[in-house]
């Protein structure tokens, strides 16, 4: 028999499972999370979901392997459960970074995630902002890629902020910040930044005007905050007002 749209969260951001509920006039999908004393997952879906089209709303961000390893064992659970149709709701999608092989004998492990989150048995995958719009290839089932865009530029364009300029914390991100810089009428800056390891920053400099300017800076994944909370350093110290 089918069933209709029912919608079930993880424990990456449980309060945005609720407000999407919320905002469709729908209950919270039941389920029971667990962990074993060695700390491995346990979960049962409590509730019929035979014939159901199922959302599992998990985004795999920090700790990126503790969630997404409970996003493969829900959606195991929702498929041997019988759902007919399961979509993946993962608005930051981790190992994004690692979408190509930059040098010999590393990983794409964007891919293999990606093939992982296929063969776990998700029908349907939704994004937002993903680090390199390359990444819907990955999949080999449907792919929603959606921007956040539209809501953040109607947001700031309410705040009427002054002086604006627009920040890109890399040379990576230009693309994006040149588009919001547009949309919100702002000037665009860039930090150069130059990397000594994965973590560590050797050196930065800033290519345009900031002094005395409202910024914002746009990234697509501030997870760690390493790049923003650097960047936003070097632009306090070229004079910039608020960030």
């Amino acid at each position: 028999m089918k069933k209709g749209l029912t919608v079930f969260s993880g424990g990456a951001n449980p309060l945005l499972g609720a407000k999407v509920c919320k905002f469709l006039s729908l209950d919270p999908g039941k389920i029971e999370i667990s962990r074993f004393p060695d700390g491995e997952i346990d979960m049962k879906i409590m509730e019929d979901v035979r014939g159901a089209d199922v959302y599992v709303i998990q985004p795999t961000c920090p700790p990126v392997n503790e969630n997404l390893m409970e996003l493969l064992i829900m959606v195991d659970c929702l498929r041997r459960a019988s759902a007919e149709r399961i979509t993946a709701v993962i608005p930051y999608f981790g190992y994004a970074r690692q979408d190509r092989k930059a040098e010999g004998r590393v990983p794409i492990s964007a891919k293999l995630v990606a093939n992982v989150i296929t063969a776990a048995g998700v029908s349907r995958a939704l994004a937002v902002d993903l680090h390199a719009a390359q990444l819907q290839g990955f999949f080999d089932i449907p792919m929603d890629h959606l921007y956040a865009a539209p809501v953040l530029v109607d947001y700031f364009r309410r705040l009427d902020i002054k002086d604006l300029t627009i920040v890109s914390p890399d040379v990576g991100g230009i693309k994006m910040a040149r588009a919001y810089a547009k949309r919100l009428n702002a000037d665009l800056a860039i930090v150069d930044k130059r990397r000594s390891g994965p973590t560590e920053i050797e050196a930065m400099h800033v290519i345009g005007e900031v002094k005395d300017r409202n910024v914002i800076l746009v990234d697509d994944m501030i997870s760690t905050a390493t790049s923003i909370t650097e960047a936003a350093k070097v632009l306090r110290k070229r004079g910039a007002k608020d960030i």
